[in-house]
């Protein structure tokens, strides 16, 4: 794992939507995550590092 892949894991644990939105930008990756983080934080942190971790 490289050093930029680590520190988007630990942003993820962290801050998930700032997590996302580094990975992938504004879209619809970024609005799923900021409403899994609203409801629940624990859905929202799987679906960060989901999404930093696929290739």
């Amino acid at each position: 794992m490289d050093s930029n892949k680590l520190l988007l894991v630990i942003l993820a644990i962290l801050l998930p939507p700032v997590a996302v939105l580094l990975k992938n930008g504004m879209g619809k990756d970024l609005l799923i995550n900021i409403l899994l983080c609203l409801f629940f934080f624990v859905p929202g942190l799987i679906h960060a590092l989901w999404v930093v971790l696929q290739e």
